[in-house]
């Protein structure tokens, strides 16, 4: 982190075994693991982390941030290797294997573990699922604006800093589909503002009540975020949760995703082969 500037810190769950902050109940730890690992399961989380999660990251406009990457510590050896080949030449990313614990404990041990705790700035969190990805410019336009709204942060112990305005989308072996969508208080789009010294982090708040616990600065930037669907989305495992029609993108839509994301059609459509 430079100095006079505040640190940006992402935080990611790659399949931990947490106990709660699912929406999928499993009995006990070991059978959330299973469920996580399944090879299966995993082949698509690769998919989605390498073909979505990650290029945007590592194109980032602003490259001063960290990213916390939680894992289990007893995730399989061959998938943890595979996940520190991904995140080599990534300078920003730092893998952190942890115990299956209380899900909001944990991630407050991480963030805090990363933090700058000598600054006298807020740090600046968002969090993101390893299925979805944010705009290369996200790090740059997150501490524009809490630099503007400093004045603002300094009165408050916590502010969400909510981008509404990105895409809903899908890779599958013919690319990507997708459209775009508008929604309050999404985990992709979300960052917050945590003042020095504070406890908590963002990982320690109900994204979708967060308004009722602090401000929230609503910031309405076109093609901040992609909320990935897939087969294993936690949120979308429930009965009666409607699908969601994501059209294929055109010639035109995935030269927009690589200008945005910096991701590539193409790139994906290699991963299936």
């Amino acid at each position: 982190m430079s100095d006079g500037k505040m640190q940006v810190i992402g935080l990611v769950r790659f399949s931990y075994p947490a106990h709660g902050g699912f929406q999928i109940e499993h009995e006990s730890p070991q059978e959330r693991a299973a469920f996580l690992y399944d090879p299966v399961r995993m082949e698509e989380r690769f998919a989605t982390f390498a073909g979505l999660t990650l290029p945007p990251l590592c194109a980032q406009t602003d490259p001063d941030f960290t990213l916390a990457i939680v894992v289990g510590d007893a995730m399989p050896e061959p998938l943890l290797q595979r996940l520190l080949d991904l995140v080599e030449d990534m300078p920003q990313a730092v893998i952190i294997p942890r115990a299956p614990g209380r899900h909001r404990q944990v991630m407050r041990e991480v963030i805090n573990q990363v933090r700058d705790d000598t600054s006298s700035l807020p740090s600046l969190q968002f969090r993101m699922d390893d299925d979805d990805a944010v705009s290369v410019h996200f790090v740059e336009r997150l501490r524009h604006h809490a630099t503007a709204l400093a004045p603002f942060l300094a009165q408050n112990r916590y502010v969400g800093l909510d981008f509404n305005q990105g895409h809903i989308a899908r890779i599958t072996p013919r690319g990507i589909r997708a459209k775009p969508t508008i929604e309050t208080l999404w985990t992709p789009g979300l960052g917050m503002a945590v003042a020095p010294g504070a406890s908590r982090g963002i990982m320690n708040f109900s994204h979708a009540k967060l308004a009722r616990v602090m401000p929230v600065v609503t910031l309405p930037e076109p093609d901040m975020f992609i909320r990935g669907h897939n087969e294993f989305n936690d949120s979308r495992q429930k009965d009666g949760v409607k699908p969601v029609r994501l059209p294929p993108l055109d010639a035109e839509g995935e030269a927009h995703f690589m200008q945005h994301f910096n991701i590539s059609a193409d790139a994906i459509r290699a991963l299936y082969r």
